[in-house]
């Protein structure tokens, strides 16, 4: 009897074993492939974020539990600014949360971005982007985009951009002004286990957003055709260097 108890208990600890070594490779695959797959189409510095017609920018509180302001909410309001006053974008779709009338963040976005000086005609308020797969699943099917420029933190861009072309969009991602953060720490475990969750959301399991609703197409103003405009400005930039440079180059063949 005592025998039989060991051996059933040693077989329970070996398939416990093997069932975290399974959870463990999963949980490192499913990074490393979330992580590796989009980090070419990942700027970081914002001098080198791609030019796009919309930009998605991500809600988040603008207050921290203690009563703080966000730091992550107010960096991604000053890189989103920054990209409209440069002509990177020429409208921004703000996506987040709003379950109940206390908490709306789409408004507190729309309310900071108006006093940092984007008109209200280069703003669009979703108001059901409850996560961010909600966020793009809305900006694809209601908002009927199929390019963006995507706004958060560092940390959150590959799933973010994970799931944006997974859905078929052509995405690329503009790291926020960033600062070191107490307890950012735990933010970034929890986007570890999200990255996991999302990879299943999209081959497993199948997920749905919560809401979808009736196609609102953003309309842009009929001049405004930012990447196209971007694009040409640098070729002409290139341009003009190569026509400075090439008298020069001629003068040190002629020696």
């Amino acid at each position: 009897m005592h025998s039989l108890l060991l051996r059933y208990i040693k077989r329970f600890l070996m398939s416990l074993g093997a069932l975290m070594l399974l959870a463990t490779s999963l949980f490192i695959v499913g990074n490393f492939w979330v992580v590796a797959s989009t980090a070419r189409y990942i700027d970081k510095n914002f001098a080198e974020c791609r030019p796009a017609d919309v930009a998605i920018v991500f809600g988040t509180s603008n207050w921290t539990r203690s009563g703080f302001r966000n730091p992550h909410f107010h960096a991604r309001m000053r890189t989103s600014a920054r990209l409209i006053a440069d002509q990177r974008v020429s409208h921004l779709l703000i996506s987040g949360d709003n379950r109940t009338q206390a908490y709306n963040e789409p408004r507190a976005m729309w309310r900071d971005l108006y006093r940092r000086g984007v008109p209200a005609d280069q703003l669009t308020m979703d108001f059901a982007g409850f996560s961010t797969y909600d966020t793009l699943a809305r900006a694809r099917d209601v908002f009927q985009l199929d390019k963006a420029l995507l706004v958060t933190q560092s940390w959150h861009l590959p799933r973010a951009v994970f799931i944006g072309r997974a859905l078929g969009m052509e995405v690329t991602g503009c790291v926020a002004e960033e600062e070191s953060v107490a307890g950012e720490w735990r933010l970034k475990i929890r986007e570890w286990v999200a990255r996991v969750a999302t990879v299943g959301d999209l081959y497993i399991w199948g997920r749905e957003p919560h809401f979808l609703g009736s196609p609102e197409p953003i309309e842009l103003k009929a001049s405004s055709n930012v990447g196209e405009v971007y694009r040409f400005l640098v070729d002409l930039e290139h341009a003009t260097e190569r026509l400075a440079q090439a008298p020069h180059e001629q003068a040190l063949g002629a020696q």
